[in-house]
This record gives structure tokens, C-alpha cells and sequence, in this order.
């Protein structure tokens, strides 16, 4: 049987440390060469790829023979910045006999919070890729003050998913040291259609080298999903895993989308972004949301959290804490404190020349599940 996989034209691939590593716990060249190549291939019929690629700290730590990864922020960032130079220069040695040149981009989480820098990221790689060259992206550890330890995307496979949305790209590959998502017997699931129905399979697992889990890919599905595109995470070691999957085989766990029209850039955005705050929602207007596109009106807001600002985005959660959706909002956390729970004529009386009529418009609302 063949998945939709084999119709895409753009494809962002994740890879994580333990993949890249070999048994000693060092960058794995000769895998690479061998992703370089699947790589190549997947060009030669047309297709752009990008790809996030995790493993700086752990080729710095194979370098300064460090036996594990370090904890404090300083040393990770040293760490780091030796290792990313490494990093590259074996993907750039991969690429070679492809006659491909290969282009460092590094984030940090206020590239995505930022919408001109979003789409200037955007804009960034299709030149790359339009010159001939492969985008290879990471987190820019070395220059983040408190990004690793707690403020970042967590790890590569949310940057990845970020990315993939920046790019509107059809599909997000995330190569792992697993055979996708694994049921109650042990075996992998080849499609989830809702990735809540499956979120009960997450194990609270972490390699020692990376920081990720299968959580955080469920985190990454549920933004490729929402925003209309598949995703699948699949085993890397697999024999041409890029090349099969690509070419329809059934390999790994394929995420279906939950919507079947594409969100535009601005949603995307929108979904991607750090919220400033939180307004908490009563069960009728969390409902409304959930099952239509509406607005957000003062009069099913409970609470919130967060000294935002008019125009910043914030995260709309029920009173249980459940997250449904990210919005732009029309109010400041000082003028909702004022007018929530409120009818749309009182908020007038009250705020009068300030008054609108939408919290948040459903124009500028992201349903994220």
C-alpha cells in the first residue's frame, strides 16, 4: 500500500543526536554520507529539502572526550560552540561528491516569536535552496542566554516543526533510533489520524544525548496536523529510509493532517509563537472554539495570566488548563481585567473609543487541537 508521502514537494528532515551517533557515542560520518546521498536523490526528482540536524553538542563532547553531557549553561554553550564546527564540516564533506554546497542557519526562539524574522527564515532558505545549496539548521546554543535550560523549542524535533511550518513544507520527517509510535504490544503504528487518540502511547523516555522524547514528537505532529500537513517518524537506520518513504513505502508512524485545506503563513505563525499569556475561557466559549470558527468575546473569559499587550498572542485555555488555541489579541491583560465576562454593550460603556467587539477576531485564532 502507498501513502500520500510519494506526492510532496517539500520536505523538512529532522535528525536526532543518537541517530547521528555511532556506537561510541561520536558523530557517525559514514551515516551521513549515506543521508547525503538519499538527499541528493530526493533533489534529483525535484523535491526541496531542509534539513534540522541536532548533534552539535555531542560531536563537541566527542572532541573534549566529556563522558556525558554537561548540565550548566556555560559548558553546554562551550560545548556546543566546538561541536557545531564539527558538525558542519562533516555535512559539508557528505555533500561534496554531490556536487552540493551546504548552508548553516542557526535559531534561536526569538527568530520564530518574531514575524519578520519568521518570514525573512523563510525566505532565507528557498534562496539557499534556489542556489543549489542544502539547509542545514539547529538551534543556535551558543549565543542563547537561558534558551538550553529553559526557554528553548525543547528540542530539534519542535525547531524542526517550526521550520517545517515556516516553509509551509508538505511534510516533516523525524529520523529517530525508533520505528515510530509503538502500541500497547510493542509495534509500531503506521497512521495516527488524531494524534490525541495516540498521546496515551508517549513513554516519558530520553536518550543521553539528546533531549528530546516521543513527547515532543507528538508536540510536532500536532503542529504539522493542525496546520494541514503530515509528518512521520521513522526509524534512521533504516536502508534508504528517505528514498522509501518518499517513494510511498509504508515506514514508521504517518501522521495524517487534521484539516484538509493548508493554513495560511499567518496562522502558522501564529501557532509557532511563544504566547505572552493566557486567558482562561469558560467550557461554552472553550466548546466554541473547539467545534466552530468563532471569535473570542469578553464574555466567556474567567481569568488570565501574563501582563500582555494589545496586539501580542496568547495561548486560550479551558479552566481544566488544557491549551486550544493561540490568538492575536484586540486587548491589553490590564483592559481584559477589566471587561471579562462582560456583554459586548458593557465593554462599550466601559471602555467606549477602546471597545472592540472581538477579544480576538477568528481571523487571527489558531486552533491547535
Amino acid at each position: 500500500m502507498r501513502t500520500p508521502v510519494a506526492q510532496v514537494q517539500s520536505v523538512v528532515v529532522k535528525l536526532g543526536t543518537q541517530v547521528l551517533s555511532d556506537a561510541d557515542r561520536k558523530l557517525d560520518s559514514v551515516y551521513l554520507h549515506e543521508i547525503a546521498a538519499q538527499v541528493a536523490a530526493l533533489r534529483s526528482r525535484g523535491i526541496a529539502v531542509t534539513l534540522v540536524s541536532s548533534g552539535a553538542v555531542g560531536a563537541g563532547m566527542s572532541l573534549l572526550d566529556m563522558p556525558k553531557r554537561p548540565t550548566d549553561l556555560a559548558t553546554l554553550q562551550a560545548v556546543a560552540a566546538v561541536g557545531q564546527r564539527r558538525l558542519m564540516d562533516v555535512w559539508a564533506l557528505a555533500f561534496e561528491p554531490h556536487h552540493l554546497h551546504v548552508a548553516q542557519v542557526l535559531l534561536t526562539r526569538e527568530d520564530i516569536d518574531s514575524r519578520k524574522r519568521f518570514l525573512n527564515l523563510r525566505n532565507t532558505i528557498h534562496a539557499a535552496q534556489e542556489l543549489g545549496a542544502v539547509p542545514i539548521i539547529n538551534e543556535n546554543d551558543t549565543i542563547s542566554t537561558d534558551e538550553i535550560v529553559r526557554i528553548s523549542f525543547g528540542d530539534n524535533d519542535i525547531l524542526a516543526a517550526n521550520v517545517a511550518c515556516a516553509l509551509r513544507a508538505d511534510l516533516l520527517i523525524i529520523l529517530s533510533n525508533v520505528d515510530g509510535v509503538l502500541d500497547e504490544h510493542g509495534k509500531p503504528l503506521r497512521s495516527i489520524d488524531r494524534v490525541e487518540d495516540a498521546a496515551a502511547l508517549v513513554r516519558a523516555e530520553k536518550s543521553s544525548l539528546g533531549k528530546g522524547g516521543m513527547s515532543s514528537k507528538f508536540e510536532a505532529a500536532r503542529m504539522m496536523t493542525s496546520a494541514g500537513e503530515m509528518m512521520i517518524v521513522a526509524h534512521g537506520r533504516a536502508k534508504d529510509v528517505l528514498v522509501r518513504l518518499i517513494s510511498g513505502e509504508e515506514l514508521g508512524t504517518l501522521f495524517m493532517p487534521r484539516r484538509n485545506d493548508r493554513s495560511s503563513g499567518k496562522a502558522r505563525w501564529i501557532g509557532a509563537v511563544r504566547p505572552a499569556g493566557k486567558i482562561i475561557v469558560d467550557d461554552g466559549a472553550a466548546r466554541a472554539i473547539h467545534e466552530r470558527d468563532v471569535s473570542l468575546l469578553p464574555a466567556g473569559i474567567v481569568d488570565l495570566e501574563g501582563d500582555f499587550e494589545k496586539g501580542d498572542i496568547v495561548a486560550i485555555v479551558t479552566p481544566t488548563s488544557h491549551k486550544i488555541a493561540h490568538g492575536l489579541t484586540n486587548y491589553s491583560a490590564a483592559d481584559l481585567a477589566i471587561i471579562k465576562g462582560k456583554k459586548t454593550s458593557e465593554v462599550r460603556a466601559i471602555l467606549k473609543e477602546r471597545a472592540y467587539d472581538e477579544v480576538i477576531h477568528r481571523d487571527n485564532l489558531v486552533k491547535l487541537t
